[in-house]
């Protein structure tokens, strides 16, 4: 995934696109910051034998998918302000960062997937949501 994210960097770049350069580079210094404070949070935990620092590319997924919904709902407040501009500019990125995700599953393909689970484990009322919930979460990371 990182060197998905520098290759379309290098590529908006020689291409002089301004409006997604610097969406790429505001995705990146995410990852970036997501490092350190996964590094520094392996190294205050070093003498419990905790993992390295490294952000997973389902980190990057997650980072993506959170940066998608700020950028929603600031365009939604740019639409109510009348701000049609600011917006725009939203929504651009919007597109750009959705570039880095995997393609969203279909309203009847997140259906099965959740029957699925469900038969899997054997889920039969709401408290065994937070299970399901989570092994849907680790198999289709960021595409629902």
């Amino acid at each position: 995934m990182r060197d998905r994210l520098t290759a379309a960097m290098k590529a908006a770049m020689l291409a002089r696109d301004a409006p997604r350069l610097s969406t790429i580079r505001m995705i990146l210094a995410a990852v970036k910051e997501r490092d350190i404070a996964a590094r520094t949070e392996a190294a205050s935990g070093a003498a419990s034998g905790a993992a390295s620092g490294a952000v997973s590319d389902a980190d990057i997924l997650a980072i993506l998918g959170k940066m998608i919904k700020q950028r929603q709902e600031s365009a939604r407040l740019y639409e109510q302000g009348g701000r049609t501009e600011l917006a725009a500019q939203e929504q651009a990125e919007i597109r750009v960062i959705e570039e880095f995700l995997p393609r969203q599953l279909t309203e009847d393909e997140i259906r099965v997937a959740i029957a699925a689970i469900v038969a899997e484990t054997g889920s039969t009322s709401v408290r065994d949501m937070g299970r399901v919930m989570a092994l849907l979460k680790a198999r289709h990371a960021g595409q629902m």
